[in-house]
């Protein structure tokens, strides 16, 4: 069954830079897209609780959806390519096995560790 949803994830992550095509990106979006937000990494340099928090605000699905229709809604091209941008990078990252992450640190995600076990 992991197989099966690492290949959905990759199939979003395949939609979301084919998105990038029709916006007619240039090519640093897609750089963007493969590296962007895990500057959000930087926040564990706070502690694991406010790094899992401000990773995740980067890496939810829900989050990247919310700022694509908020730029669709607002006729603003950017938020929609930002919302495509955080969507195909939290695909990747879910492609590649890497989840949501516990406040436990950040090696504990909700795919693969998980805390208190």
């Amino acid at each position: 069954m992991k197989k099966v949803i690492q290949l959905e994830e990759l199939a979003m992550l395949i939609a979301s830079v084919y998105a990038l095509y029709v916006f007619n990106s240039p090519w640093w979006y897609y750089l963007l897209m493969f590296l962007g937000p895990d500057i959000s990494m930087i926040g564990y340099a706070a502690g694991n609780k406010v790094g899992a928090i401000v990773y995740n605000i980067f890496h939810h699905r829900a989050v990247a959806a919310a700022v694509f229709i908020a730029g669709f809604a607002l006729n603003h091209t950017e938020l929609q390519i930002a919302g495509i941008i955080l969507f195909g990078h939290a695909c990747m990252d879910r492609a590649f096995g890497y989840g949501l992450k516990y406040e436990d640190g950040f090696k504990f995600t909700h795919l693969n560790h998980f805390p208190n076990q």
